[in-house]
């Protein structure tokens, strides 16, 4: 156990660790708040079809070598989803097929531009960073990590402003539809806030593995509590704590950043499963 405690102590005193811990936690909370609602509007799999936007978006600003990545990914992704959500509601291709679209098309022309238009010798590591996170986590500048702070501020803010309106579109979209309450424009809202939410998360846990951190802490929340601001608030908790656990394990074990924080959620929500159904009997 002192083994253990020393070589933490020992990367903790390097600043691109404190960096991964920050980012860690902020990208958690963040991810963690909105699942609760994708989950219950059956929006689930937005994460995945916005994920590979990005990525699509990276390999783009790799190819015209814009350092900042994030200027051309944050636009485009929250683009994407506005128009997923409005092809969801009103389109002749619906939800579910306009995000496996966007999803499949984006990923093969991001990695069909990043192997004709390569910058680097070692594409097939930048792919895999770039998917699954493995390194980008560890690579954080001081620049990157003021973006994170700046975008996960706006994005509890607003939730916290908007919560009353994002329950209620949550629960019964019709009826604000009916009553002229503004649905479609919270519906943006979240749209919007969900694209910041995933170009945060891709440099923790890659393009492929977003998703998980939106859906499990949430899964696992809704097994026990069933309040909306109960869930909310749990899955907050689980989630920080998951993302904590799977930093200091990759740390301990040296095992890649983003999977062993996913592997720490997909553990949590079975646990929480079997609990749920312990109370429930």
């Amino acid at each position: 156990m002192q083994e253990i405690i020393n070589k933490l102590s020992l990367y903790f005193q390097f600043p691109f660790v404190r960096y991964a811990l920050i980012v860690g936690v902020l990208v958690a909370l963040c991810s963690s708040l909105l699942g609760v609602t994708l989950v219950l509007k059956r929006y689930s799999f937005i994460g995945d079809g916005l994920s590979h936007v990005a990525f699509g978006a990276i390999a783009i600003a790799s190819v015209f070598n814009i350092a900042n990545k994030s200027l051309v990914t944050l636009p485009v992704t929250i683009i994407a989803a506005i128009l997923l959500l409005k092809s969801g509601q009103n389109a002749k291709i619906k939800g579910d097929a306009a995000i496996a679209m966007l999803s499949v098309g984006a990923l093969a022309l991001g990695y069909m531009l990043m192997n004709v238009f390569s910058t680097s010798s070692n594409v097939a590591g930048d792919v895999c960073s770039t998917l699954f996170g493995s390194t980008s986590i560890l690579t954080l500048t001081i620049e990157e990590v003021i973006l994170c702070l700046i975008l996960s501020a706006i994005v509890i803010l607003v939730f916290i402003l908007f919560y009353n309106k994002i329950f209620a579109v949550t629960f019964d979209e019709n009826f604000n539809k009916a009553v002229g309450a503004g649905a479609g424009r919270y519906n943006l809202l979240i749209a919007v806030i969900i694209a910041i939410i995933i170009v945060l998360g891709m440099n923790l846990v890659g393009s492929l593995l977003i998703s998980a951190l939106i859906i499990f802490p949430a899964l696992s929340a809704m097994s026990i509590i069933k309040s909306f601001k109960g869930v909310v608030l749990f899955s907050a908790v689980i989630s920080v704590i998951c993302a904590l656990i799977g930093i200091f394990v990759s740390i301990i074990f040296s095992t890649p950043v983003g999977a062993t924080i996913v592997s720490c959620d997909v553990v949590s929500y079975f646990i929480f499963f079997l609990i749920g159904r312990i109370l429930r009997r």
